[in-house]
């Protein structure tokens, strides 16, 4: 079968016939590692891949990270399952894992079962987030650093810091790299002022300028680049939604060469007020050790 691409919309996302993910050659994965950088998340209909088959894809992209806070399928660590029913799903705007000091780079998921209504999942664009600030934010977060934790997964102790701007390994462009699952605070800020510029960002992220949804069917695989995206599911069904994940972890997110501020709670004896502010002074403490 020859190779099929349909674009989604015009910020992001990509529909790809032809490829048998099951089985695929040096030049399958060549191909599909060249339509994700430019389309950032890629849907392949009809696929239906087994479990191993599942493993074995995801396994020719990089390294595979089980997931710190699900269970695997069949004793696999490396792939983990997800029902929901009425709700329990991410529906948030995030980027997967990115509490973790080395964030997932592709996130790998095979419908397995969907609702006949509801259950969509967006994406957004996160260059596009990052393009179309004003010059002046957009050179103020160049400089700036976020606290993420774990909190959503009962884990509010598992803390990292990244930059507020990530620069791709492969495009060496900027993408906005918060969102409103995972990020607690802006490091080189007070509470206060944090608050209001983390609410802004995350907003903006979800702008419908550079948003896609896509409507399910079972067998369906995506596969999207947690550099450059964030993703949410939509909390609109009743009936069984079964999902497996496998997840290629990436590298440490660099940001934009240039001056740095020092967080804020090393400036001048500032008063911890809240628990955010008191959670990235354990951070820093901790990072110190």
């Amino acid at each position: 079968m020859s190779l099929g691409v349909a674009r989604l919309t015009g910020s992001l996302g990509a529909e790809v016939r032809g490829i048998d993910l099951a089985h695929p050659t040096d030049a399958d994965i060549s191909t599909v590692e060249e339509l994700i950088t430019e389309h950032l998340v890629l849907f392949f209909p009809d696929q239906n891949l087994s479990t191993e088959e599942h493993l074995a894809f995801g396994r020719r992209l990089g390294p595979l990270e089980a997931h710190p806070n699900a269970v695997g399928v069949s004793d696999t660590p490396e792939i983990f399952e997800l029902r929901a029913s009425a709700g329990g799903i991410a529906d948030e705007w995030h980027s997967d894992l990115t509490f973790q000091a080395e964030p997932a780079l592709y996130s790998i998921l095979s419908m397995q079962t969907c609702p006949p209504v509801g259950g969509d999942t967006m994406f957004a664009n996160m260059y596009r987030a990052y393009e179309e600030l004003s010059p002046p934010l957009r050179g103020m977060c160049d400089g700036l650093t976020a606290l993420h934790d774990a909190d959503p997964h009962g884990r509010s102790d598992r803390t990292t810091i990244h930059p507020v701007v990530r620069v791709h390994p492969v495009t060496g462009r900027r993408s906005l790299f918060v969102n409103e699952h995972f990020t607690r605070r802006i490091v080189e800020m007070s509470h206060e002022e944090s608050e209001l510029l983390l609410g802004h960002l995350t907003r903006w992220a979800s702008n419908p300028r550079f948003a896609m949804r896509y409507r399910w069917a079972e067998g369906t695989v995506a596969m999207w680049d947690n550099r450059c995206t964030q993703h949410y599911v939509i909390d609109d069904f009743d009936q069984e939604r079964v999902i497996r994940r496998v997840t290629v972890m990436g590298d440490s997110p660099e940001g934009v060469a240039g001056p740095r501020w020092e967080p804020w709670a090393r400036v001048g004896g500032a008063p911890a007020s809240s628990r955010l502010d008191r959670q990235l002074r354990r951070h820093l403490a901790e990072s110190a050790d």
